[in-house]
């Protein structure tokens, strides 16, 4: 399995935030091809002091491949071309084959 994390630092308006990322980029995101989950939090917390982050996204794919075709994808530069109409500074995309248990 593959995954893609993205990690948003605190924006500047959280409400006008959350308000455009649930009505508008994750019905793009839910439009990935090959995505088999996906999920996100507004609501992130560090295990000692503030977290520098205030939303998570994570999305699982079968394998780097299908991730890469889904990021190349027309759904996919859609959900890329969006990311300036909300996304506050400092932003991070992780991607990575899970191994474990």
């Amino acid at each position: 399995m593959h995954k893609l994390i993205v990690l948003y630092p605190h924006p500047a308006d959280p409400e006008a935030f959350a308000s455009y990322y649930e009505g508008t980029h994750l019905p793009l995101a839910a439009k990935l091809p090959g995505m088999l989950a996906w999920r996100y939090t507004l609501d992130v917390h560090a295990a000692a002091g503030d977290s520098p982050y205030f939303a998570i996204f994570e999305a699982d794919f079968p394998d780097a491949r299908t991730l890469g075709a889904a990021l190349e994808s027309p759904e996919g530069q859609a959900v890329s071309a969006d990311v300036p109409n909300y996304a506050p500074p400092g932003t991070i995309v992780l991607d990575y084959e899970v191994k474990g248990g």
